[in-house]
């Protein structure tokens, strides 16, 4: 399955926390792409940090100008896009009745207000919540049912760091490559 996330708008210095958090969960939750508008290369080097610390999967940032063109292109090969929004349908409810045959998944989240246009181009609005919440969480969540729990398991490659899982403390081994 190839699922990218597509970002909307970034408000300088207050988002970068953010963003950079939204680029964290598309990674470790095996999204393949991260297209993002509004923001400059360094997210691309903090990820690369995070890679060559914790190894790497397939993951990629790719900085557009133009989202109507990626979400244009997404639907022309077949894929299926996704608005995760407060506004949407309820996400259970989406995954209960919808069936999951597409395995080309474009998820949409905004930083900002994000424009009525995204409303109609997308195929599903969705909610994790018809309240104001983060989209980090609603992102982590709808990645969890795509994906039915699969992605809180996966390895990755060449890492230098590995967690060694702990009840109580923390453990980290450093890796000789």
């Amino acid at each position: 399955m190839s699922v990218a996330i597509l970002r909307l708008g970034h408000r300088l210095v207050r988002d970068d926390r953010t963003t950079t958090h939204v680029a964290l969960v598309a990674r470790a939750f095996g999204c393949q792409k991260l297209y993002m508008t509004d923001v400059d290369d360094s997210i691309k080097l903090t990820i690369a940090d995070v890679n060559d610390r914790w190894g790497y999967n397939n993951f990629e940032i790719e900085i557009v100008k133009n989202w109507k063109n990626v979400l244009q292109k997404w639907k022309e090969n077949g894929g299926l896009v996704i608005h995760i929004t407060m506004y949407g349908i309820n996400v259970d409810d989406f995954f209960k009745k919808t069936k999951k045959d597409n395995d080309k998944i474009l998820l949409i989240i905004g930083a900002e207000k994000v424009p009525g246009e995204v409303y109609k181009l997308s195929d599903y609005n969705i909610s994790v919540s018809n309240q104001p919440h983060s989209e980090i969480a609603a992102l982590a969540i709808v990645l969890d049912r795509i994906f039915n729990g699969q992605e809180l398991r996966l390895d990755f490659k060449s890492p230098k760091l590995k967690i060694i899982p702990s009840a109580t403390g923390k453990l980290v081994e450093k890796i000789k490559n």
